[in-house]
């Protein structure tokens, strides 16, 4: 199963989502995030789940829901807006912005309560369409709002 990263600079990538123990996981996320990430945040991007339509509750059914990381820190640091993790955040509305890249993973009920994994293939692609739809618009206007 895989990952979605979106860069400041706009960049939209596939990524298999790590195998391994929690803290092999949690080590390649945080490289993938990248700018020296050490923590990432666990968000549940409104947008995902209005615009995108995207389950907003993790299931047994691995990667059907998705919700999106970022750096925890990325607010201390010198880091760039992430414009469409912004706007699917609403950040709009609220005025905080998403500083640095995002990934959107998939999550599901596991032995020992919510697990990450990676988003299920269907819905990966019709996600990531959609999503490539967004960072073009987004490249051409200069903005999502």
């Amino acid at each position: 199963m895989k990952l979605i990263k979106i860069s400041t600079d706009l960049e939209l990538s596939v990524h298999e989502f790590p195998e391994g123990s929690y803290a092999e996981q949690n080590k390649f996320l945080c490289g993938l995030i990248g700018n020296g990430c050490s923590t990432y945040e666990h968000v549940m991007a409104r947008r995902l789940y209005t615009d995108f339509k995207v389950c907003d509750h993790p299931t047994k059914i691995q990667g059907e829901c998705v919700s999106m990381l970022v750096d925890e820190e990325g607010r201390l640091k010198l880091n760039t807006v992430n414009m469409v993790g912004s706007y699917l955040y609403m950040t709009d509305v609220h005025g905080n912005p998403i500083m640095g890249n995002i990934l959107l993973v998939g999550e599901a009920w596991g032995d020992d309560g919510i697990d990450f994994c990676g988003i299920e293939d269907g819905e990966l692609e019709r996600l990531a369409a959609e999503l490539n739809t967004l960072v073009l618009r987004a490249k051409k206007e200069g903005s999502l709002s």
